[in-house]
């Protein structure tokens, strides 16, 4: 057990990191977006029109392409061998290509309809333009889908630095264009979605080298249709809700959004964005480590062992993402001002994404461990209680948005979607343990006290500390840098040293974890 989890925290330590960087970069290119486009028409034409095909990249491509695909790669591995396995994936490389052209080609054509269904509210300019953004930016969905499924094989070989390295190739696309293309062209907002698509040829282009230096072999003849994909597709059809729900609540959420004033479509996204930076870097690098071994572990029937990792990783999970919500709900507005509060982003724009950011935080704890329950099941090839239980959470959002969105705005959307979520871990939570018995759900909620008690006591101790250090408006960014640096140092300090006295075993993993990184 121990052999395991080491490795599953030596991957998500590479993840970790490599995740990292692409947030600190989309922060950047956040930045760049804000201060050129702010929050208003031409921001939410565009956050519109991405959401469309990064949507369909979390559905079908890192979402179920990626979850289904690696449990059966991982079994032909175990059961047939690696050039049997390797058979498999190019057959599917070659089918995935055919179909993702087809429905490139569609959504182009169908572009005004979806305009329609994901923003009702959108008319006029904004409706002409969102669809022409939308059209730029869909082949984004045939370059990245791809992508996925290469992670899926990289990983299953033990490889998670590429694959996590990608989104940064799109940053630094998105940031290139709005700084070198936008400004000759007579519509600026066309650049970010140019910078979109190249940013897709660059994530694949990324991944190519090594898979050939894992023997994996582009050019060797293969069929187009392979056994094995009539399996990875009877799993795949029903992961994209189950594996996906959080997104598809923020869909929901910018659906209704768009109902309501201007600028409420980029409120939730930007305060999105600052709950992606601790749920990509720590809960979906765990997910995505944790996957190829609960995968191998079903795939040998060794429950015991695979019980076991179920709770490290949860574990894990709380003790980071519970911290990580009190740090983001103290210092929502100095993070949000540093980071978005120029040009056309002004301080009433900062106030309203920091409202979003509470209600999205509620959650933060619900959405990171919902990826790794999901994640067991689809390692035991169970696609139907994931899909029921999120159904179920689908609907429950929808509900509560409609209900919420009238007193509190779009801060009720992003509460509804933190509801939703919470209610989705605790039917999948009771779905497992009738599935497989005792989890050690007694461990994991003396760990999860433990961390609660450890994230009231830094809370307490930021709040403290703010009493001497009275905010002055207007903050320059030094000022705000300084804050955000003092108390995300203070608060993880304290937070640490809780967790040594009372006995936290996760601080000795997550040592073990930077050591070696840093040896490495």
């Amino acid at each position: 057990m121990m052999r395991e989890n080491k490795k599953i925290a030596r991957a998500a330590g590479v993840i970790g990191i490599a995740t990292l960087l692409s947030r600190i970069l989309g922060f950047v290119r956040d930045m760049v977006v804000a201060w050129f486009f702010g929050a208003g028409l031409l921001s939410d034409a565009f956050f519109v029109a991405f959401r469309i095909p990064n949507l369909l990249r979390r559905l079908f491509a890192e979402g179920s392409l990626s979850i289904a695909f690696v449990p059966v790669f991982s079994e032909y591995i175990t059961r047939q061998g690696k050039p049997e396995a390797f058979r498999m994936a190019r057959s599917a490389l070659r089918m995935l290509s055919v179909i993702l052209a087809a429905v490139t080609l569609v959504g182009i054509l169908a572009a005004p309809g979806i305009v329609r269904v994901m923003a009702p509210g959108f008319t006029g300019m904004k409706f002409t333009l969102t669809v022409t953004l939308t059209r730029i930016m869909f082949p984004y969905i045939f370059f990245i889908s791809l992508v996925a499924l290469c992670m899926g094989i990289l990983n299953v070989l033990g490889h998670f630095a590429a694959p996590a390295l990608a989104p940064v190739f799109l940053n630094l696309s998105i940031i290139g264009a709005v700084l070198f293309i936008s400004p000759h062209l007579d519509q600026p907002v066309l650049g970010l979605a140019i910078g979109v698509l190249i940013g897709g040829v660059l994530q694949l282009a990324l991944q190519v080298p090594f898979l050939i230096q894992k023997n994996f072999n582009f050019w060797e003849k293969a069929r187009l249709y392979h056994p094995g994909l009539k399996q990875i597709g009877a799993l795949m059809l029903p992961t994209v809700f189950g594996a996906a729900v959080y997104q598809i609540n923020i869909l929901i959420g910018t659906l209704l959004a768009s109902l309501l004033p201007e600028g409420s479509v980029s409120y939730l996204y930007y305060a999105d964005r600052l709950v992606q930076f601790p749920l990509g870097i720590f809960a979906i690098s765990l997910s995505v480590a944790v996957l190829p071994s609960l995968s191998r572990l079903a795939a040998e029937k060794n429950m015991a062992e695979l019980k076991n990792t179920f709770v490290y990783a949860m574990n894990l999970i709380f003790f980071i993402t519970l911290p990580a919500m009190t740090g983001l709900i103290l210092l929502r507005q100095p993070m949000i001002a540093l980071l978005f509060q120029r040009g056309a982003f002004d301080p009433e724009s900062t106030r309203l994404t920091a409202l979003a950011l509470i209600y999205y935080c509620v959650g933060l704890w619900a959405f990171a461990s919902v990826r790794v329950v999901v994640s067991t099941f689809y390692s035991l090839q169970d696609t139907v209680t994931p899909v029921t239980m999120a159904t179920v959470s689908i609907i429950a959002n929808l509900l509560l948005g409609l209900g919420l969105m009238g007193p509190l705005q779009h801060g009720g959307l992003a509460l509804a979607t933190s509801l939703a979520s919470i209610l989705n871990l605790g039917l999948l939570a009771w779905a497992l343990r009738k599935k497989l018995g005792s989890l050690g759900w007694k461990k994991i909620m003396v760990s999860t006290l433990k961390s609660i008690v450890c994230s009231i006591i830094m809370g307490a101790g930021l709040w403290l500390l703010a009493a001497f250090f009275p905010s002055s408006e207007p903050a320059s960014s030094l000022r705000l840098l300084v804050v955000i640096a003092g108390g995300i140092t203070a608060g993880a300090i304290i937070y640490l040293v809780s967790a040594v006295m009372l006995g936290c075993p996760e601080v000795y993993t997550i040592y073990d974890m930077m050591k070696k990184r840093r040896a490495s």
